[in-house]
């Protein structure tokens, strides 16, 4: 009998404990801000912060209004959809206070009492000041409202009982702010502010463990997004020595650097949205990434970065794809093609291209590179074009051709895999 009565104020205690951690209070709704009272200047600056946060790539989806949400995130755990962050104050959030809104933002919790999935970045969110913040709300508080509510998510079982998030907070979300190295310079301390809080660079470029939380220790050492690698932002980067704060900032700042790579996949929009940030928050940004990238630096044998040094091996070695690249690829991807002399990256040069794992490059070939910063002609998603076999036989002549890095193994099974996850 004391052993039940034991056991049942055990669980008493766990369950109040539970409700304690779980329990967050609803913040009463007010009426949408009066657009004429906010500052200008306020909006001004909110809107540039908003740009570092990237927060129009992920609350608009294609051919629809911005920043009403709904676009499809693909997750491991299932699609989400985001959420309508307009002013309109019943589908999107015309009837948060600022108090709401900053709580959103760092502690993952919405309005009305609710947890967030960490798709909201808010563990690097809860770096940033409140003021900063503030800004931010001021500028989206400024927007025209629409009227549109995202679809229902589409998680795995069980995934979709959100205060299961109070729990993964409590192992993965830190509140410390970020504080300023009076050793460094302000150029590198801002850089630092962005990159760790607003443009949470390690959401993407850091690796994540099996409950979707970055892995301790393994800051910048790379991850993947939306189905591409995001390379490494520290030294293990494979063209860490090349890259330098001023080709950071070109790269940032336009999508593309030549004698390095251009955007493609999930990081094009983040450098269509860089385009648009003042040149000294760039410039920040790369001052500070310069530094990760090039701290205990990694010593590896240099590729063959001279375009064509390869060519007489290549055609040797795969005969059959040297017309189909001339047909294919040859018109942009040739030293001498027009694409060359514009400033577009050689093969030679590419991350992708030199990059252990064929991922990156086969995306590229599958999905096509837009030019994130103009309309120009970029490279056209062969996806419907090229079968598995030829989208391999392509990469590893290339490869061969323009690189002194070794065959990619498998690269046939990880062209049909890659395709597969495209079509889901």
């Amino acid at each position: 009998m004391a052993g039940a009565t034991l056991l049942g104020l055990a669980t008493l205690v766990g369950v109040g404990i539970a409700g304690w951690i779980v329990y967050e209070a609803e913040i009463p709704r007010i009426k949408p801000p009066d657009r004429a009272l906010l500052s200008p200047a306020l909006i001004r600056r909110g809107e540039q912060l908003a740009t570092v946060g990237d927060c129009i790539v992920c609350h608009t989806a294609d051919n629809e209004p911005a920043l009403a949400g709904s676009r499809a995130l693909a997750t491991p755990f299932g699609t989400l959809y985001s959420n309508n962050i307009t002013p309109d104050p019943d589908s999107g959030i015309g009837s948060w206070s600022a108090d709401a809104f900053r709580r959103a933002m760092k502690q993952g919790v919405a309005r009305d009492g609710s947890h967030l999935y960490p798709a909201l970045p808010y563990e690097h969110f809860s770096r940033v000041t409140d003021d900063d913040l503030d800004a931010v709300y001021a500028f989206l508080m400024s927007r025209d409202p629409v009227k549109k509510t995202a679809p229902p998510n589409e998680l795995m079982p069980g995934l979709g009982f959100r205060p299961l998030l109070a729990g993964w907070k409590l192992l993965f979300l830190r509140t410390a702010a970020t504080a300023s190295d009076p050793s460094e310079s302000p150029e590198w301390n801002r850089g630092r502010y962005l990159v760790d809080g607003l443009a949470h660079c390690g959401g993407c470029h850091t690796p994540r463990n099996i409950l979707g939380g970055e892995e301790w220790g393994k800051r910048f050492a790379g991850g993947v997004a939306e189905g591409w690698n995001a390379p490494p932002l520290d030294a293990n980067n494979v063209s860490s020595e090349r890259w330098s704060v001023e080709t950071l900032y070109g790269y940032l700042k336009t999508g593309t650097a030549r004698g390095h790579s251009s955007a493609a996949g999930p990081m094009g929009p983040v450098t269509e949205g860089l385009s648009r940030l003042n040149d000294d928050d760039v410039r920040s940004i790369a001052t500070y990434i310069d530094s990760t990238m090039h701290a205990g630096a990694v010593t590896r044998p240099a590729g063959r970065r001279v375009a064509g040094g390869g060519a007489d091996v290549a055609v040797q070695s795969h005969p059959a794809t040297v017309t189909l690249f001339e047909g294919a690829c040859g018109g942009c991807h040739e030293p001498a093609a027009p694409m060359a002399s514009r400033g577009r990256p050689l093969l030679s040069d590419t991350s992708d291209m030199n990059a252990p794992d064929p991922r990156n490059a086969i995306q590229a070939v599958l999905q096509g590179i837009k030019d994130p910063t103009s309309d120009a002609p970029f490279m056209p998603p062969f996806t419907d074009n090229l079968t598995d076999e030829q989208v391999a036989d392509l990469l590893a002549y290339a490869r061969s051709r323009f690189t002194s890095q070794s065959p990619w193994p498998r690269l046939g099974n990880a062209v049909r895999d890659i395709r597969k996850e495209n079509a889901r």
